[in-house]
């Protein structure tokens, strides 16, 4: 066990539950009693962690509307503390733990400034990384999506909607390493817009809000798209059937246009499309989820440190000091207001 630990720590809590869009009076920061490995668990299977950055991630919107049917995650409740990924470091262990004082891990218990942990539920971080940070990326997904159901190829022309979010923001870098000619991203701000040409080597940028997605993406993709890697749904991904080429394959890892929408619960994103360009062009469209291919993280990390250590790759992100801003950042977030990933730091 070490020394010098408080007596109590802060998380943050859904106060009450939302009808639409959470807002700030939906969340309380408490304080709360430290825990101490082996305090009310059998055995001593658990290690206390003080977290330092944690993950602010839109999953938590459709945790909270509680449509959480196929989500390999619970529903949050009135007074529930929220969760999400976390990097953190281990304060105290049980002397038989595989676990030491001063290890670096990953687990699940984000939101709150120390957690107790299950020992099984710890991934050491081994410094693949060059910063802790960048193990809350979310660019397993997009990486996942993009060679396994995507099979991106040499010269294709991939179009990437929610392009300046966490996966987004990841996934046009990533295609182009993947050997992709044109990268076309979409999203709803010009400053946005820009630096996903400047900072990312984005080719062009479509602008919801800036006339019709169809045309738009038709005069950046005047042959068309090869590739779709699609975080929205909505008019992104009807207007990316109107550009596919022959055999073009649609990769969907988010529906970000229903889970954030006021009018829904944050479990479904209804949009129309056309069936039967989805017959004559061949189009093949899946979707993507992470716990599927639990064996992809461990390949995309590999691959992340080594395009980091090189300079081939970015990790574009935000940082919110302080737990009292974790449920601002995520209002914020819900909002469209930052660019990249978005982390707590504490």
């Amino acid at each position: 066990m070490t020394t010098a630990l408080p007596s109590t720590a802060r998380e943050v809590r859904l106060a009450a539950m939302p009808e639409g869009l959470p807002g700030p009076e939906h969340f309380a920061v408490v304080e709360t009693p430290l825990p101490e490995p082996g305090t009310g668990h059998p055995g001593t299977g658990h290690v206390l962690v003080r977290n330092r950055y944690f993950l602010v991630f839109p999953g938590l919107r459709t945790l909270i509307g509680g449509e959480v049917e196929g989500v390999p995650l619970p529903p949050l409740h009135s007074g529930d503390t929220l969760f999400g990924p976390a990097v953190g470091e281990v304060v105290a262990a049980p002397a038989d733990s595989p676990l030491r004082v001063g290890d670096t891990v990953t687990h699940l218990l984000g939101w709150r400034e120390y957690a107790l942990v299950a020992t099984a539920d710890c991934t050491p971080v081994d410094g693949t990384l060059p910063d802790p940070v960048a193990y809350l990326s979310s660019g397993s997904a997009a990486y996942g999506a993009l060679t396994l159901l995507a099979d991106v190829r040499a010269g294709d022309t991939v179009f990437v909607t929610g392009a300046a979010g966490g996966v987004g923001s990841l996934a046009g870098q990533i295609a182009r390493l993947l050997g992709a000619g044109r990268v076309i991203g979409s999203t709803g701000s010009p400053e946005k817009a820009e630096r996903l040409v400047s900072e990312l080597g984005y080719d062009a940028v479509v602008l919801r809000g800036a006339g019709p997605i169809a045309r738009q993406l038709a005069e950046a993709a005047p042959d068309g798209i090869d590739v779709l890697l699609d975080n929205v749904g909505g008019e992104q991904l009807v207007a990316a059937l109107g550009a596919a080429r022959q055999g073009a394959r649609f990769a969907l890892v988010g529906a970000l246009s229903g889970q954030l929408s006021a009018q829904r619960a944050g479990g479904s994103a209804p949009v129309e499309i056309d069936a039967f360009r989805l017959v004559v062009k061949g189009i093949s469209l899946r979707g993507y989820s992470g716990s599927d291919h639990i064996d992809m993280e461990k390949e995309w990390i590999a691959r992340f440190g080594d395009w980091l250590r090189s300079g081939k790759i970015s990790f574009p992100h935000t940082r919110i000091a302080g737990i009292d801003r974790a449920p601002l950042a995520l209002l914020e977030l819900i909002e469209g207001r930052h660019f990249g990933t978005v982390v707590v730091e504490l």
